[in-house]
């Protein structure tokens, strides 16, 4: 695989439409657009399908395990796709695109990143724990922070108002439009038209 993609969120309808879910969602309408289609596959604890995006080949995913579990999921996907192995100590850092919420960001607010920590995403953290490192690609959606002194594991769990929830769609789909951007144009061309609000 040229590149895996994986958008993180909680499984089971009653997260479905969530802050946390974002990211889960992005990658689902990446798929969409693509005509891909996300299944089960035996061995992973994900829903994963590929597609092709400029002559590129994505492996794309949602875990199905809950968010702090993330890594269960990804440290086997990186493997399914070959892009980890010791052969290819770096191949993570440029061929692992991770789609997540982030609280530090405006709601609707859409960053690529290269690295960095974790900022208390609990996904981030069970990745970087299974994977030993937080060398990858992130595109970091914004869900703004919680009001007053709501705690934010609540406030991530919940489902946005409708104004919200449409900014939050909007974002999605220009977090799909990024992975686009990266597969066919670098991660610096899509750093400068995503990052810039372009």
């Amino acid at each position: 695989m040229d590149l895996l993609v994986v958008g993180l969120g909680n499984p089971g309808a009653e997260y479905e439409g969530t802050r946390h879910n974002v990211g889960a969602d992005a990658v689902a309408r990446l798929v969409g657009r693509h005509h891909g289609k996300l299944s089960a596959e035996k061995g992973l604890h994900a829903r994963a399908g590929q597609i092709l995006i400029g002559g590129k080949r994505l492996l794309c995913a949602v875990p199905t395990t809950y968010m702090n579990e993330s890594g269960l999921a990804v440290a086997p996907l990186v493997r399914r796709a070959g892009i980890g192995g010791d052969d290819e100590a770096d191949g993570a850092a440029t061929r692992l695109i991770v789609v997540h919420d982030e609280l530090d960001l405006p709601s609707g607010r859409v960053k690529v990143k290269a690295g960095g920590g974790t900022a208390g995403n609990n996904g981030l953290k069970s990745i970087h724990a299974h994977l030993h490192t937080g060398n990858y690609l992130r595109i970091r959606i914004g869900i703004g922070k919680p009001p007053g002194r709501q705690p934010g594991a609540d406030y991530v769990l919940k489902r946005p108002g409708s104004a919200e929830r449409e900014a939050l769609a909007m974002a999605a789909e220009v977090a799909a439009d990024a992975v686009e951007l990266i597969a066919t144009a670098g991660v610096e061309a899509a750093m400068n038209r995503i990052n810039t609000g372009e």
